[in-house]
């Protein structure tokens, strides 16, 4: 099972974008705490109506709860291979 809840806050305004097909989608971090003193800084993506709502709501430095999955995802950069994982938000 791939479940992801994750509680933090934004660290910038999410900007709601849209595809060549018309799918609104916005893509923003979160900083989950740590410790007292460190943070994570997750990256997430969602889509449609939940980003529409995401990107209405809610701004840098609101403390926001999401649910969502891991996606890891492939690519090559100057010749090196490289992972990235994000959370697809439900």
């Amino acid at each position: 099972m791939n479940i992801a809840i994750l509680m933090g806050r934004m660290t910038r305004d999410p900007e709601l974008r849209y595809t060549s097909s018309g799918k609104a989608y916005t893509t923003f971090t979160l900083a989950v705490q740590k410790t007292k003193d460190e943070a994570e800084f997750i990256d997430c993506v969602a889509w449609e109506k939940t980003a529409e709502n995401i990107a209405e709501y809610f701004r840098k430095d609101n403390r926001i709860l999401i649910q969502g999955r891991l996606s890891v995802s492939s690519y090559e950069q100057n010749g090196e291979k490289r992972k990235s994982t994000k959370v697809q938000v439900f």
